[in-house]
């Protein structure tokens, strides 16, 4: 009898070309199944074990708890389908929780929130041991003015101006409830949390209000821009390697 199991998942995006299964290319959701279907003795074929994201995050995008759903009918306890999983995934992905959920539970359809925090440094001397999960910046920009920007963004708006995906059919409106830019130690930590965000909307948020910081764009212009709906008046997109996904809430 299939059951429907809820994971806890961490990874270092990397080395990979995102969350969201590609043919021909290494993808989070991709390493996951291969190891499902190993664990099910290969009896189910692989293209039935869909594994159900909170999220596509892009490429190169970390996720210290990304949420994912998936029925199977397996003789194993929740721990044990953990302790296989991590047995096999790369030492760059770790499943952290497996636990049944309700028949109705889908991993991206009941969330509810997420929270994405983007990460730089501006420190005198250049980071090493987390080079990977950071952006470095050539100066320290003015934490000030990008934090007076960041509150022209919290609310409910429309945020095309800060989505990459120029033929996006469903509506662009989102809520942003969070914005928090703190500095510590040369670091800069950008913490959005909202009902949901869309293609790179943090990392063109970030970038924007990075350009702010840099006396490229004024705080208040931040909302002159969202009123014009229009992609190339914002920000660059920030890389990808600065961005985690911290957590995704559930009613």
């Amino acid at each position: 009898m299939k059951k429907n199991y809820k994971m806890i998942i961490s990874y270092d995006g990397t080395r990979y070309y995102g969350w969201e299964h590609q043919p021909d290319r290494e993808t989070i959701q991709g390493k996951l199944e291969k190891v499902l279907f190993r664990m099910c003795d290969e009896k189910v074929p692989i293209a039935e074990l869909k594994l159900n994201g909170a999220g596509r995050t892009d490429a190169g995008v970390h996720a210290r708890a990304m949420v994912a759903n998936i029925f199977l009918d397996v003789e194993m306890t929740p721990l044990e389908i953990r302790d296989y999983m991590n047995r096999y995934l790369p030492d760059d992905i770790a499943v952290n929780e497996v636990r049944e959920a309700s028949e109705r539970f889908h991993a991206r359809y009941n969330a509810v929130g997420k929270t994405y925090q983007y990460t730089c440094y501006a420190g005198e001397v250049k980071t090493i041991f987390d080079r990977k999960y950071v952006t470095s910046l050539e100066k320290m920009p003015d934490v000030k003015a990008m934090q007076e920007a960041a509150e022209y963004l919290k609310g409910k708006h429309d945020f095309a101006s800060f989505c990459t995906n120029p033929k996006m059919k469903k509506s662009t409106v989102r809520i942003v409830d969070q914005i928090d830019i703190t500095m510590r130690k040369g670091y800069i930590y950008f913490t959005f949390h909202g009902t949901g965000f869309l293609q790179n909307m943090v990392r063109v948020l970030t970038g924007t209000l990075l350009d702010v910081g840099y006396g490229k764009i004024q705080p208040a212009e931040v909302a002159e821009i969202m009123e014009k709906k229009d992609r190339k008046l914002a920000g660059p997109t920030a890389p990808a390697q600065g961005l985690t996904l911290i957590k995704v809430d559930y009613d």
